[in-house]
């Protein structure tokens, strides 16, 4: 019996990634105009950033912890293996609201192979555990292969991203308002790492012709091996500064075109990060 692996909406990936690996997706919710809509089935990240251009501020909800029992359930009963692959718990309520869930099934269900992993990840960086491990899943690897693969890829996964707009990351209480302030007016575009789960500053740099260049120094400093991985980009409805960056690291490292994953940011995270943001993910230690 095959594991069925789970994600939730922050994960960003295409449904054409949940389709073609049979991974099952929990969407959190986006609320915009005093409506609450479900992540990727009700809304789509350009709305968002559209909606943000013109000077709205949308918010995020995680999901109804039923959401999570409903899943749990089904595979519980069928005594199906299941390994949800979760947002970071740093950033998001997701992680918890699974735990409460998965004690309460297996208050029923004491022996349910309901397995939980924190992937201290986000955007295409949680969606590339969640698609490594996918593929195990769908090659026939046990739960105990795809618990160890999803915390090792989690572990070793780098994000490099910036921001075109300080201000959206100062109303997520990331920056404080005078760095927003000072950083438009000088045009300071700040890079930031996730470290354990947590948004953490790396630099700022001068210039937005400048950032991409950095990002390929940081990501040669920081990776290893790059031709034996796929690479992820995410960007906030831009793609052509995304392809660029693609050309570089395919320039720079050889990667082939088809292992990188270029995808927009997800409704959820786009909505604390803003359009113009750009991410890079890639692995520092990756597995051959």
């Amino acid at each position: 019996m095959n594991v069925k692996i789970l994600a939730d909406s922050a994960s960003d990936l295409s449904k054409d990634h949940y389709n073609e690996y049979g991974i099952e997706m929990i969407p959190l919710n986006v609320h915009l105009d005093d409506r609450a809509y479900a992540d990727v089935n009700e809304i789509d990240p350009k709305t968002i950033y559209d909606a943000m251009r013109n000077g709205k501020a949308p918010k995020t909800s995680q999901p109804a912890p039923e959401a999570f029992k409903k899943h749990f359930m089904a595979c519980a009963e069928k005594n199906e293996p299941l390994v949800y692959v979760s947002f970071s718990s740093e950033l998001s309520g997701t992680y918890q609201s699974a735990k409460i869930m998965e004690d309460m099934v297996k208050s029923d269900y004491p022996d349910a192979p309901l397995y939980i992993v924190d992937s201290k990840c986000a955007s295409i960086g949680y969606g590339l555990v969640v698609l490594h491990v996918a593929k195990m899943a769908k090659a026939g690897a046990s739960v105990e292969q795809i618990i160890e693969a999803a915390e090792y890829q989690a572990k070793h996964m780098e994000h490099l991203f910036t921001v075109d707009d300080l201000e959206y990351l100062y109303r997520g209480g990331r920056v404080s308002k005078t760095s927003a302030f000072v950083g438009g007016l000088l045009k300071i575009k700040p890079l930031l790492n996730v470290e354990d789960g947590r948004l953490v500053p790396i630099e700022k740099i001068r210039g937005s012709k400048k950032v991409l260049g950095r990002m390929i120094e940081l990501m040669e400093e920081r990776g290893k091996d790059f031709q034996h991985q796929v690479i992820g980009i995410s960007h906030g409805d831009d793609l052509e500064r995304a392809e660029q960056l693609s050309s570089m690291i395919q320039d720079k490292f050889g990667v082939a075109k088809e292992n990188i994953v270029i995808e927009m940011v997800g409704a959820v995270i786009g909505a604390h990060v803003g359009p113009g943001t750009l991410s890079l993910f890639f692995s520092n230690q990756p597995n051959k």
